[in-house]
């Protein structure tokens, strides 16, 4: 099995929650979503943008297990519903169409009215989403956050866990390597060292730099 394959059998990451995300800069955000998830946030809309792989959706499904039932998940606009939950939650706002762009801003008004609380997350800011001027406009009502991305020692950390986690002697000097070369994003560098982790005990090799090239390269190449 190639390094390339490993990879793409890795399994999915545990189900999101508070406690398996690294918050780095983010821990405003972190404390705010608990918070939301046990209806004591005295907001009506919360918004959270940040770049692909940044946590954000990590984030939304993490909040939507915490609050216990009472949430209702969104993505795209599908399924959105007419009446307005507890705690409404919807990803990836920026593939809104036409219908469910006014949908959702009946809804916000119903929860600015009292009737519960939305959280959206898209990949930019509420006024470079491209979506109708009067929806951008609301979303930005309440509380905005910008996923800060994480800097090279908390990388660092995450990747350590990881290792620590699955039993894995992770060398400092591969460490580096992969915060060097490898993808920026943490999804991705974490499934380097799972793929790092499987590769190396098919082989019944330890995890050098050699072995993290191979894996890199492959990632690369195939």
């Amino acid at each position: 099995m190639t390094p390339r394959q490993l990879i793409l059998n890795i399994q999915p990451e545990a189900e999101p929650r508070f406690d398996n995300f690294l918050p780095g800069d983010n821990l405003e955000l972190l404390l705010a979503l608990d918070t939301l998830a046990r209806a004591e946030l005295q907001e009506f809309v919360v918004y959270i943008w940040g770049a692909p792989g940044s946590g954000r959706s990590h984030l939304l499904h993490a909040t939507h297990a915490q609050a216990h039932g009472l949430a209702r998940f969104c993505t795209k606009g599908i399924d959105l519903p007419e009446e307005m939950p507890r705690l409404l939650v919807v990803d990836d706002v920026d593939a809104l169409d036409a219908e469910a762009q006014i949908r959702l801003f009946d809804l916000i008004n119903q929860a600015r009215d009292g009737a519960g609380t939305v959280l959206a997350a898209g990949p930019c800011a509420p006024a470079q989403l491209g979506l109708r001027e009067d929806l951008a406009t609301r979303l930005a009502w309440g509380l905005v956050f910008g996923l800060r991305p994480l800097n090279e020692a908390d990388r660092a950390t995450a990747i350590k866990e990881r290792a620590a986690a699955r039993g894995l002697a992770l060398p400092d000097e591969v460490a580096r390597y992969l915060l060097t070369y490898g993808r920026r994003d943490l999804p991705s560098l974490l499934a380097t060292v799972d793929a790092l982790d499987t590769y190396s005990m098919s082989l019944k090799r330890p995890v050098t730099l050699a072995l993290v090239r191979e894996v890199l390269s492959d990632k690369v190449t195939k």
